[in-house]
Protein backbone atom coordinates (compact mmCIF):
# COMPACT_ATOMS: atom_id res chain seq x y z
CA UNK A 1 0.00 0.00 0.00
CA UNK A 2 1.43 3.72 -0.65
CA UNK A 3 0.36 5.78 2.20
CA UNK A 4 0.87 9.94 2.02
CA UNK A 5 4.32 9.11 3.64
CA UNK A 6 5.72 6.71 1.38
CA UNK A 7 4.76 9.09 -1.59
CA UNK A 8 6.30 11.83 -0.19
CA UNK A 9 9.60 9.29 1.08
CA UNK A 10 9.90 8.60 -2.96
CA UNK A 11 10.78 12.66 -4.17
CA UNK A 12 14.26 12.55 -3.56
CA UNK A 13 14.90 16.46 -4.36
CA UNK A 14 12.42 17.15 -1.16
CA UNK A 15 12.79 16.77 2.53
CA UNK A 16 10.13 14.97 5.23
CA UNK A 17 9.73 16.73 8.62
CA UNK A 18 8.77 15.69 11.73
CA UNK A 19 8.02 15.73 15.33
CA UNK A 20 8.65 13.46 17.51
CA UNK A 21 6.95 12.82 20.82
CA UNK A 22 6.02 10.24 23.54
CA UNK A 23 2.32 9.26 24.74
CA UNK A 24 1.29 10.98 27.88
CA UNK A 25 1.83 8.85 31.57
CA UNK A 26 -0.32 5.95 31.66
CA UNK A 27 -1.59 7.87 35.27
CA UNK A 28 -3.04 10.79 33.21
CA UNK A 29 -7.01 10.27 32.98
CA UNK A 30 -7.88 9.51 29.27
CA UNK A 31 -10.24 12.72 29.47
CA UNK A 32 -7.20 14.90 29.85
CA UNK A 33 -5.22 12.95 26.66
CA UNK A 34 -7.30 15.61 24.18
CA UNK A 35 -6.35 18.57 25.97
CA UNK A 36 -3.13 17.27 25.89
CA UNK A 37 -2.92 16.45 22.12
CA UNK A 38 -4.34 20.56 21.43
CA UNK A 39 -1.51 21.34 23.56
CA UNK A 40 1.04 19.73 21.24
CA UNK A 41 -0.78 20.64 18.37
CA UNK A 42 -1.07 24.57 19.26
CA UNK A 43 2.99 24.55 19.60
CA UNK A 44 2.94 22.89 16.57
CA UNK A 45 0.90 25.29 14.67
CA UNK A 46 3.59 27.77 13.76
CA UNK A 47 5.42 25.18 11.67
CA UNK A 48 4.84 22.70 9.06
CA UNK A 49 5.17 19.55 9.37
CA UNK A 50 4.66 16.35 7.07
CA UNK A 51 3.95 14.39 10.39
CA UNK A 52 4.49 12.90 13.76
CA UNK A 53 6.69 10.42 15.33
CA UNK A 54 5.01 8.69 18.21
CA UNK A 55 7.60 6.45 20.11
CA UNK A 56 6.64 3.51 22.43
CA UNK A 57 9.06 4.14 25.55
CA UNK A 58 10.28 0.62 27.08
CA UNK A 59 12.44 0.47 30.74
CA UNK A 60 16.03 0.22 29.07
CA UNK A 61 17.85 -0.38 32.49
CA UNK A 62 19.12 -3.81 31.26
CA UNK A 63 20.97 -2.01 28.44
CA UNK A 64 22.83 0.07 30.95
CA UNK A 65 24.42 -0.09 34.71
CA UNK A 66 23.97 3.64 35.15
CA UNK A 67 20.73 4.78 36.94
CA UNK A 68 18.10 6.49 34.66
CA UNK A 69 18.71 9.96 35.19
CA UNK A 70 14.86 10.62 34.28
CA UNK A 71 12.55 7.82 36.33
CA UNK A 72 11.10 5.28 33.63
CA UNK A 73 7.12 5.58 33.57
CA UNK A 74 4.65 3.64 32.08
CA UNK A 75 2.83 5.37 28.89
CA UNK A 76 -0.81 4.77 27.43
CA UNK A 77 -0.61 3.04 24.68
CA UNK A 78 1.52 4.37 21.94
CA UNK A 79 -1.27 3.51 18.80
CA UNK A 80 -4.15 4.66 20.97
CA UNK A 81 -1.45 8.03 20.85
CA UNK A 82 -1.25 7.68 17.47
CA UNK A 83 -4.31 7.85 16.70
CA UNK A 84 -5.49 10.85 18.65
CA UNK A 85 -3.33 12.73 17.08
CA UNK A 86 -3.49 12.02 13.35
CA UNK A 87 -7.22 12.97 14.69
CA UNK A 88 -6.48 16.51 15.96
CA UNK A 89 -3.74 17.47 13.90
CA UNK A 90 -5.35 15.90 10.31
CA UNK A 91 -1.34 14.17 9.75
CA UNK A 92 0.29 11.01 9.06
CA UNK A 93 1.52 9.17 12.73
CA UNK A 94 4.77 7.15 12.18
CA UNK A 95 4.20 4.98 15.09
CA UNK A 96 7.49 2.95 16.63
CA UNK A 97 6.39 -0.75 18.09
CA UNK A 98 9.44 -2.20 20.60
CA UNK A 99 8.42 -6.14 19.37
CA UNK A 100 11.02 -8.09 21.87
CA UNK A 101 8.67 -8.87 24.88
CA UNK A 102 5.86 -10.36 22.79
CA UNK A 103 5.66 -13.85 20.65
CA UNK A 104 4.97 -13.41 17.08
CA UNK A 105 1.74 -14.70 17.54
CA UNK A 106 0.96 -11.72 19.81
CA UNK A 107 2.89 -9.35 17.31
CA UNK A 108 0.59 -10.12 14.42
CA UNK A 109 -2.25 -9.65 16.30
CA UNK A 110 -0.85 -6.21 17.39
CA UNK A 111 -0.11 -5.16 13.61
CA UNK A 112 -3.70 -6.45 13.29
CA UNK A 113 -5.50 -4.44 15.75
CA UNK A 114 -3.39 -1.55 15.11
CA UNK A 115 -4.16 -1.48 11.20
CA UNK A 116 -8.03 -2.43 11.62
CA UNK A 117 -8.79 -0.30 15.30
CA UNK A 118 -6.44 2.56 14.96
CA UNK A 119 -6.03 3.08 11.59
CA UNK A 120 -1.99 3.09 11.78
CA UNK A 121 -0.08 2.52 8.37
CA UNK A 122 3.39 4.42 8.69
CA UNK A 123 5.76 2.02 11.65
CA UNK A 124 9.13 1.43 12.94
CA UNK A 125 9.76 -1.77 14.84
CA UNK A 126 11.97 -1.74 17.49
CA UNK A 127 14.27 -4.30 18.62
CA UNK A 128 15.47 -5.08 22.31
CA UNK A 129 17.55 -2.54 24.30
CA UNK A 130 20.60 -5.04 24.97
CA UNK A 131 21.26 -9.02 24.46
CA UNK A 132 20.79 -9.23 27.97
CA UNK A 133 17.07 -10.22 29.36
CA UNK A 134 14.86 -12.22 27.72
CA UNK A 135 13.84 -11.48 24.19
CA UNK A 136 11.11 -13.43 22.78
CA UNK A 137 10.94 -12.07 19.47
CA UNK A 138 13.86 -11.08 17.83
CA UNK A 139 13.87 -8.05 15.42
CA UNK A 140 14.46 -10.51 12.67
CA UNK A 141 11.89 -13.05 13.30
CA UNK A 142 9.29 -9.98 13.88
CA UNK A 143 10.40 -8.84 10.42
CA UNK A 144 9.50 -12.00 8.70
CA UNK A 145 5.45 -12.01 10.53
CA UNK A 146 5.17 -8.45 9.32
CA UNK A 147 6.17 -9.71 5.99
CA UNK A 148 3.52 -12.11 6.19
CA UNK A 149 0.58 -10.12 7.60
CA UNK A 150 -2.21 -9.61 5.19
CA UNK A 151 -2.21 -5.33 5.75
CA UNK A 152 0.60 -3.36 3.93
CA UNK A 153 2.33 -0.99 6.44
CA UNK A 154 4.65 1.30 5.01
CA UNK A 155 8.10 -0.10 7.26
CA UNK A 156 10.58 1.99 8.73
CA UNK A 157 13.90 1.02 10.92
CA UNK A 158 16.06 2.28 13.17
CA UNK A 159 19.88 3.32 12.46
CA UNK A 160 22.04 4.14 15.08
CA UNK A 161 25.64 5.57 13.94
CA UNK A 162 27.03 5.20 17.98
CA UNK A 163 26.87 1.49 17.29
CA UNK A 164 28.68 2.32 13.80
CA UNK A 165 31.54 3.76 15.59
CA UNK A 166 31.73 0.33 17.94
CA UNK A 167 31.32 -2.30 15.65
CA UNK A 168 31.41 -0.73 11.76
CA UNK A 169 28.74 -2.49 10.63
CA UNK A 170 25.67 -0.14 10.47
CA UNK A 171 25.69 0.48 6.95
CA UNK A 172 25.61 -3.59 6.39
CA UNK A 173 22.48 -2.98 9.25
CA UNK A 174 20.76 -0.88 7.01
CA UNK A 175 20.94 -3.11 3.58
CA UNK A 176 19.61 -6.01 5.96
CA UNK A 177 16.42 -4.33 7.06
CA UNK A 178 15.81 -3.24 3.60
CA UNK A 179 15.81 -6.77 2.24
CA UNK A 180 13.45 -6.98 5.57
CA UNK A 181 11.11 -4.45 4.19
CA UNK A 182 12.32 -1.33 5.04
CA UNK A 183 11.69 1.80 3.36
CA UNK A 184 13.36 4.76 5.21
CA UNK A 185 15.38 4.31 8.16
CA UNK A 186 15.01 7.10 11.49
CA UNK A 187 18.69 7.87 13.36
CA UNK A 188 19.13 8.31 17.00
CA UNK A 189 19.18 12.21 18.29
CA UNK A 190 22.77 13.38 15.96
CA UNK A 191 25.78 14.96 18.26
CA UNK A 192 28.03 13.32 16.92
CA UNK A 193 27.97 14.12 13.10
CA UNK A 194 31.35 11.98 12.30
CA UNK A 195 30.26 8.65 13.24
CA UNK A 196 26.82 9.74 10.96
CA UNK A 197 29.11 10.87 8.29
CA UNK A 198 31.03 7.71 8.41
CA UNK A 199 27.75 5.44 8.74
CA UNK A 200 25.81 7.36 5.53
CA UNK A 201 28.98 7.29 3.41
CA UNK A 202 29.95 3.53 3.79
CA UNK A 203 25.92 2.85 3.54
CA UNK A 204 26.26 4.41 -0.23
CA UNK A 205 28.98 2.88 -0.80
CA UNK A 206 27.49 -0.42 -0.30
CA UNK A 207 24.14 0.71 -2.34
CA UNK A 208 26.06 1.70 -5.08
CA UNK A 209 28.06 -1.76 -5.07
CA UNK A 210 24.55 -3.56 -5.10
CA UNK A 211 23.36 -1.39 -8.13
CA UNK A 212 20.19 0.00 -5.14
CA UNK A 213 19.26 3.19 -4.51
CA UNK A 214 19.98 4.39 -0.83
CA UNK A 215 16.58 4.90 1.60
CA UNK A 216 15.74 7.82 2.79
CA UNK A 217 16.89 8.51 6.13
CA UNK A 218 15.44 11.02 8.48
CA UNK A 219 18.08 12.61 11.23
CA UNK A 220 16.45 12.99 14.92
CA UNK A 221 17.85 16.87 16.60
CA UNK A 222 16.98 17.50 20.09
CA UNK A 223 18.29 20.39 22.23
CA UNK A 224 19.87 20.42 25.40
CA UNK A 225 19.70 22.64 28.42
CA UNK A 226 21.04 21.01 31.19
CA UNK A 227 23.55 19.12 33.17
CA UNK A 228 20.33 16.47 33.75
CA UNK A 229 19.33 16.28 29.65
CA UNK A 230 23.34 16.05 28.90
CA UNK A 231 23.02 13.07 31.32
CA UNK A 232 19.99 11.95 29.67
CA UNK A 233 21.25 12.11 26.75
CA UNK A 234 24.24 9.92 27.31
CA UNK A 235 22.25 7.43 29.19
CA UNK A 236 20.20 6.72 26.33
CA UNK A 237 23.86 6.17 24.37
CA UNK A 238 23.69 8.86 22.40
CA UNK A 239 26.84 10.29 22.03
CA UNK A 240 28.05 14.13 22.92
CA UNK A 241 32.18 14.49 22.29
CA UNK A 242 33.63 16.43 25.35
CA UNK A 243 34.10 19.47 23.71
CA UNK A 244 30.89 19.66 22.48
CA UNK A 245 29.75 18.52 25.83
CA UNK A 246 31.59 21.71 27.56
CA UNK A 247 30.60 24.06 24.63
CA UNK A 248 27.12 23.40 25.67
CA UNK A 249 27.64 23.49 29.15
CA UNK A 250 30.00 26.59 29.85
CA UNK A 251 27.79 28.72 27.32
CA UNK A 252 25.88 31.38 28.76
CA UNK A 253 22.70 29.91 27.41
CA UNK A 254 22.97 26.08 26.56
CA UNK A 255 20.47 25.29 24.91
CA UNK A 256 21.10 28.70 22.31
CA UNK A 257 24.44 26.94 22.19
CA UNK A 258 22.81 23.30 21.73
CA UNK A 259 20.80 24.43 18.34
CA UNK A 260 23.66 26.11 16.88
CA UNK A 261 25.48 22.51 17.30
CA UNK A 262 22.76 20.49 15.80
CA UNK A 263 22.84 23.03 12.73
CA UNK A 264 26.54 22.42 12.18
CA UNK A 265 26.17 18.99 12.29
CA UNK A 266 23.23 19.13 9.98
CA UNK A 267 25.28 21.38 7.44
CA UNK A 268 28.14 18.76 8.29
CA UNK A 269 26.25 15.54 7.37
CA UNK A 270 24.26 17.33 4.36
CA UNK A 271 27.48 18.13 2.57
CA UNK A 272 28.39 14.55 2.66
CA UNK A 273 24.67 12.50 2.09
CA UNK A 274 22.94 14.71 -0.66
CA UNK A 275 25.82 14.46 -2.83
CA UNK A 276 25.59 10.50 -2.44
CA UNK A 277 22.49 10.54 -3.46
CA UNK A 278 21.03 9.98 0.34
CA UNK A 279 17.30 11.49 0.32
CA UNK A 280 17.37 13.43 4.23
CA UNK A 281 14.59 14.03 6.26
CA UNK A 282 14.51 16.06 10.22
CA UNK A 283 13.11 14.32 13.15
CA UNK A 284 13.03 17.50 15.84
CA UNK A 285 12.00 16.11 19.72
CA UNK A 286 12.15 17.11 23.36
CA UNK A 287 13.60 14.81 25.78
CA UNK A 288 12.10 16.24 28.60
CA UNK A 289 8.92 18.63 29.00
CA UNK A 290 10.65 21.40 30.31
CA UNK A 291 8.95 24.10 29.02
CA UNK A 292 12.37 25.99 27.75
CA UNK A 293 13.52 22.80 26.04
CA UNK A 294 9.92 22.19 24.54
CA UNK A 295 10.12 25.80 22.79
CA UNK A 296 13.26 25.43 22.08
CA UNK A 297 12.89 22.13 19.97
CA UNK A 298 10.48 23.99 18.03
CA UNK A 299 12.83 26.89 17.17
CA UNK A 300 15.38 24.36 15.89
CA UNK A 301 13.09 22.52 14.05
CA UNK A 302 12.43 26.23 12.29
CA UNK A 303 16.06 26.47 11.86
CA UNK A 304 16.97 22.60 10.55
CA UNK A 305 13.72 22.82 8.25
CA UNK A 306 15.44 25.89 6.55
CA UNK A 307 18.64 24.69 6.41
CA UNK A 308 18.06 21.28 4.74
CA UNK A 309 15.66 22.78 2.78
CA UNK A 310 17.68 25.78 1.30
CA UNK A 311 20.43 22.75 0.38
CA UNK A 312 18.12 20.80 -1.23
CA UNK A 313 16.89 24.20 -3.44
CA UNK A 314 20.64 24.87 -4.45
CA UNK A 315 20.90 21.50 -5.43
CA UNK A 316 18.27 20.94 -7.82
CA UNK A 317 19.02 24.37 -9.43
CA UNK A 318 22.71 22.58 -10.27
Amino acid sequence: MTTELSRKFEDPNRGVYFIGTTPPKSSIDDDKLNEIGQKLLDRLGQIEVDGLIVYDIQDESSRISKPRPFPYMETHDPRAWSKRLQQLAIKPVITYKSVSSRSAKEFDQWLNSAWDEYGIRDIVLVGAPSSDGQIVLPLSKAYQTLAQNEHAFNLGGVTIAERHAQKGDEHLRLINKTISGCDFFVSQAVYNPQATLDMLSQYARACRDKGEEPKRVILTFTPCGSIKTLEFMEWLGISVPDATKHRIMDAESPLDESIKICRSALEQIIEVALPLGIPLGLNIESLTNRKEEIDASINLYKLLKATLDLKLAEQNLI
